[in-house]
């Protein structure tokens, strides 16, 4: 069965959503049309206004209403320390972890010659504006533990050290509550290199 070309059309615009796929995306546009069209309605309104009303934190890039979010505009935050992460997601991550209480920057993305991510797609150059006078002392790389997100984060750390900023990255290994043996290799071989001294 072929379905009339504005179902079609919302069942692509579903499917450009992460983790959905066309069955997934039927399913979806057939319940809002079927069953509930005041959902259909409300998120449609929501998208409108979010799409409108939503841009980028002029600080650390991530996601805000305002010129400037929350957390760059709290005075209870360390300005000394700055984490530097791949999207605003990750700020979410690491706020609701909790425990750091610093400032951020959200680089949008890693390095991937390949996909023509370089430093200026990702926002380096800005990286390096925002240090540029700030109360920075510390750097912490929290780029993801893949193979372009660490080319990032060394790629960072190069930039960074010749400022005399400290520069850390976060730790990577065995989860909190994981068992040895089902933890895979590279994981592993990433703990046991990364390991520190009980004191």
């Amino acid at each position: 069965m072929s379905f009339s070309p504005l179902i079609r059309q919302m069942i692509d615009a579903l499917r450009g959503l992460p983790g959905v796929g066309p069955k997934t995306a039927q399913r979806m546009a057939l319940h809002l049309l079927e069953r509930d069209r005041a959902a259909a309605a409300h998120l449609s309104s929501a998208l409108d206004k979010a799409i409108a009303g939503v841009g980028y934190c002029r600080r650390c890039r991530t996601l805000s209403e305002t010129e400037l979010c929350a957390i760059c505009t709290d005075p209870r935050r360390d300005p000394s320390l700055l984490c530097i992460l791949q999207s605003p997601a990750d700020v979410w991550a690491v706020e609701q972890a909790g425990g750091f209480n610093g400032r951020y920057f959200v680089l949008k993305g890693h390095l991937s010659p390949i996909d023509g991510m370089g430093p200026d797609e990702i926002g380096i150059p800005a990286l390096l504006d925002c240090l540029d006078g700030s109360e920075v002392m510390e750097v912490i790389l929290a780029t993801n533990p893949t193979v372009e997100g660490e080319a990032t984060a060394h790629y960072i750390a190069s930039m960074l050290r010749p400022r005399g900023i400290k520069v850390s990255r976060i730790a990577h290994g065995v989860p909190l509550g994981g068992e040895l043996e089902y933890i895979d290799g590279g994981t592993l071989a990433h703990a046991l290199a990364g390991r520190t001294q009980i004191l």
